[in-house]
């Protein structure tokens, strides 16, 4: 696995690749790889002759007061675990690099990105979009995977490559969960034994959820009723936000007859998981 920090040497590499007809498929990462970050390597190997993982912690999709600063960071152990993968081009730029001096574009996303998390964390999917774009137009890959997991930011990621009309192709791969359910998370990392215990009570309510609805219950808000009583069950857990929207648009519904998103933020102690199931339709 080639590694390379700089534009010059990203370019030079793809385009030896291009030349010989190679397809490239892209990851996009924060680094602080774990086995989901590894199963959309995967499901990237599969689509393509050739893959590309970026580690970029982008400061400009945290707000005042997130953990940007103690956001996980092991660059080398992330660069083992890629070769081992069998990933072809580590892109791991500075700041800089992404926004060198005098940048000043950001992208807006309307529509997709201005509920839910886009309303609670302000300018959050602003700097997702601008930091997906301007790696897409760094990398220009065939392919670029991202993980349900991100349910909202994978329909701002859409949303944008349609309406900017950039010829990649993006593929949405599967949440990845522990045993228990968990979906795996960098975050996970800071939960306390008692909190990891616990963290598994928020998707067994998504279920719970999914369930009441496949019962027959078509009002959004008791099926977010039952989703709430569900996760009052783990004292641990506290609920910071839960939305049941369309899965497309993510607009909220007035009745689940179509294929629906139930997305939910939850806290436990310092830490916020989020996690989500898709049903209706």
């Amino acid at each position: 696995m080639k590694t390379v920090t700089n534009v010059f040497d990203l370019r030079s590499t793809l385009g030896a690749w291009r030349e010989k007809g190679q397809r490239i498929a892209f990851v996009p990462t924060m680094g602080a790889l774990h086995a989901g970050h590894l199963a959309l390597v995967d499901h990237a190997r599969k689509s393509a002759g050739k893959v590309v993982v970026s580690i970029f912690v982008n400061p400009t999709q945290f707000g005042p007061g997130e953990d940007f600063e103690r956001y996980p960071r092991d660059l080398e152990a992330d660069a083992e675990k890629l070769r081992d993968a069998g990933v072809d081009l580590l892109f791991a730029p500075p700041v800089d690099v992404i926004y060198p001096p005098g940048f000043a574009t950001t992208v807006h996303v309307a529509g997709v990105s201005e509920g839910m998390e886009g309303a609670r964390r302000p300018g959050h999917f602003d700097g997702v979009a601008t930091v997906v774009a301007r790696l897409l137009c760094l990398v220009l890959p065939d392919v670029a995977v991202f993980g349900q997991k991100d349910a909202q930011q994978c329909a701002v990621v859409m949303r944008l490559v349609a309406d900017l009309g950039l010829p990649v192709e993006v593929r949405v791969a599967p949440t990845v969960r522990e045993a228990d359910g968990l979906a795996l998370s960098s975050r996970n990392a800071y939960l306390t034994a008692a909190e990891r215990t616990a963290a598994p009570a928020l998707f067994r309510a998504l279920l719970v959820a999914q369930l009441v609805h496949e019962l027959g219950e078509k009002k959004p808000e008791k099926v977010l009723k039952a989703f709430r009583l569900a996760l009052e069950t783990e004292p641990l857990i506290s609920l910071d936000s839960a939305d049941l929207v369309d899965a497309a648009t993510m607009r909220p519904v007035e009745k689940i007859d179509r294929s629906v998103l139930l997305a939910a933020a939850v806290k436990l102690g310092r830490t916020r998981l989020i996690d989500n199931v898709v049903f209706g339709g």
